[in-house]
């Protein structure tokens, strides 16, 4: 019976997939929405309908291209997929007409597909060989975005509908889940996830087929598995982007690991400020139940299990296993001394299983392509491929699937594009808050576990920060460290007083008022705190301190003698505008806050030192390079 639903769902989703008729993707993950996506589909829809066009327009999520929002794809039966990137809402027209006619005009796709032909071909609507794409209209997997990435887990991101389940199980979902059910041992599936090497993605990298194994041994009937989407680094969005664009996946996943750990009840716990992605889990959570793939005796199999979405408060510590669990059991997000672990006694006091939702979204994929096909990739120690989202001074940002082991210079200058706005790299920051900075000279480090530890990092839950030379090393170290001096929960006295003490050398240091041996205890501080703080916070927060003191030294001690190299911290800093270099633009004088930029048209501008705020606008805008740190 279980195979029966799922074949027809499946053929279902083929409809839908590659209807008889144009269909129209538009991507409607919150990368999407905040470029404008929504007007775009909105325009679309009343074009269609004024038109009266035969074309299914259809919202999907997140293609990982997110500098090319809002993204449009194309597909005529029979055809391949065309992308358009960067869609205005009076392009939507042009569009459509490529829609009826396959004539191109003046638009540019960024490129075609045909990754889907597996699910697909000629016979579906018996019209012999298939058409090619447009003249001069490149494959998407040969443009530099896409050409180093392995997309295992993002496969079907940008492709299916999040909220229909049919296109999931056209696309292979929950086949993995009804084989698991149908052979009935949970050891196969736990040794399936070892043999693969998959390690947690949430951040710490325990091996995932070990910690199953120990909740599954753990005495007691009653166990837990808890999803965490508790994604609270800045500028990372892995979690969120699954979650949006394709949450069947995730859960899943979900549901294999319950099987194979042995858990009946189970809760994901998504951040509050990610609605949408609550607003599609729940949704997904909704069809599972409806189709029998959740709640009791799952595809007519002896194993039941149901899962409930929790909002989480926005606290960043609640990222931390036992704090996540304090929190879902009422009270404050405060870490837990362990042992006993979460697999022993965890959420009310019961074994439970932790994944994160990276995690989890890799468990179908490995069942699916096989163990051994999986840990092919990556590195001996990492095994598979990685989703990093790719934020800061670069071209081309968004979420990279890779091989683990790709090296920084690959993900930031070939899939990344290289900086942005004509400056050069300096750093990048991995881990997030947790994280640390790595300078330029490193960016052949391939990108795993145990190589980023020997460099003083984390590779954290998967967020890469390009910074240009226009980055302050100081004041990025200080930022960091007021998130997590805010974000620490105050429970152990390492964290809460050794923190807040380092940020406060670090505001003196910004303000030139540090003095030179404030820089050792410094150091000494950070390491203390690293070596006997209770939770993860506290034991990484030190780290974008101690690279920023490691690998940018001199430009730390710059600052005690009162100079900001970089020209960003306010007290340090003096602007003045190159007389040789400026063509008296006028664009500095425009954009100036506080009118402290004088000259006439066409000829040489100056700053008046007494009324500038050192904001460094000017320097931001000007098209000569005309504005430099004095």
């Amino acid at each position: 019976m279980s195979a029966e639903i799922l074949e027809r769902l499946a053929v279902e989703g083929r409809r839908r997939l590659y209807p008889f008729r144009p269909r129209v993707t538009v991507g409607l993950a919150t990368c999407g929405r905040a470029a404008g996506a929504e007007e775009v589909y909105r325009r679309a829809e009343s074009e269609i309908a004024v038109r009266g066009l035969d074309v299914s327009l259809v919202p999907v999520g997140c293609l990982g291209w997110c500098a090319r929002e809002p993204l449009v794809e194309v597909w005529r039966p029979g055809g391949p997929r065309v992308t358009f990137g960067r869609v205005r809402p009076e392009q939507v027209a042009e569009i459509l007409h490529y829609t009826a006619t396959g004539e191109l005009g003046e638009l540019r796709p960024l490129g075609h597909t045909r990754a889907d032909r597996d699910l697909a071909g000629a016979e579906l609507w018996g019209c012999g060989e298939l058409p090619g794409p447009p003249a001069g209209v490149a494959p998407l997997d040969e443009l530099p975005f896409f050409r180093s990435q392995v997309r295992l887990v993002m496969r079907h991101c940008g492709l299916i509908d999040p909220e229909d389940l049919a296109e999931y199980v056209a696309c292979g979902g929950y086949r993995a889940l009804e084989r698991a059910l149908r052979e009935g041992r949970p050891e196969n599936v736990i040794g399936e996830v070892e043999r693969a090497g998959l390690r947690g993605r949430g951040g710490a990298g325990f091996p995932t087929g070990r910690k199953w194994r120990l909740v599954r041994a753990a005495a007691g009937e009653e166990k837990y598995l808890i999803v965490n989407g508790d994604e609270g680094d800045p500028g990372a969005y892995m979690d969120r982007g699954l979650l949006e664009s394709n949450p069947h996946l995730v859960l899943e996943g979900a549901i294999l690991a319950a099987f194979a750990v042995g858990a009946r009840q189970g809760l994901a716990y998504i951040r509050a400020e990610y609605p949408l992605a609550v607003e599609r889990l729940g949704r997904a959570v909704e069809q599972a139940r409806e189709f029998g793939l959740l709640g009791e005796r799952i595809l007519g199999s002896n194993f039941s299990f149901d899962l409930e979405v929790v909002r989480g408060a926005g606290a960043f510590v609640c990222g931390e296993e036992t704090a996540l669990m304090a929190a879902v059991e009422g009270g404050p997000g405060e870490p837990r001394f362990r042992p006993p672990y979460p697999a022993e006694r965890g959420l009310w006091g019961r074994p439970t299983c932790i994944n994160n939702v990276e995690t989890l979204a890799n468990v179908p994929v490995i069942l699916n392509i096989g163990a051994e096909a999986y840990a092919r990739l990556g590195t001996p120690g990492s095994r598979g491929t990685k989703i990093f989202s790719l934020v800061g001074d670069v071209v081309n940002g968004g979420l990279v699937e890779v091989p683990m082991g790709t090296t920084l210079q690959e993900i930031l200058c070939g899939i990344g594009g290289g900086p942005s706005r004509g400056t050069r790299f300096k750093a990048v920051q991995t881990g997030g808050p947790s994280g640390g900075c790595l300078p330029a000279e490193l960016f052949d480090l391939p990108v795993d576990y145990e190589g980023l530890a020997e460099v003083g990092t984390i590779m954290g839950s998967g967020g890469l920060v390009a910074l240009s030379d226009r980055t302050c090393m100081v004041d990025l170290a200080r930022y960091f460290l007021y998130f997590t001096t805010a974000e620490s929960c105050g429970k152990c006295t390492p964290c809460r007083e050794g923190l807040h003490q380092m940020l406060a050398v670090l505001e003196r240091l910004r303000e030139g008022r540090a003095a030179a041996d404030e820089l050792e205890w410094l150091a000494g501080a950070a390491e203390m705190v690293a070596a006997v703080s209770l939770c993860g916070l506290g034991q990484t927060a030190p780290n974008p301190v101690l690279t920023a003191l490691r690998y940018f030294g001199e430009e730390v001690r710059a600052h005690l003698e009162g100079r900001c190299p970089a020209g960003v911290c306010p007290a340090l800093t003096r602007f003045v505008i190159d007389a040789g270099s400026c063509d008296g633009c006028g664009r500095c004088r425009v954009e100036c806050p506080v009118e402290a930029i004088e000259g006439a048209a066409k000829e040489a501008h100056a700053i008046v030192q007494e009324r500038c705020l050192r904001c460094g606008l000017c320097r931001e805008v000007c098209p000569t390079g005309a504005v430099v740190v004095a």
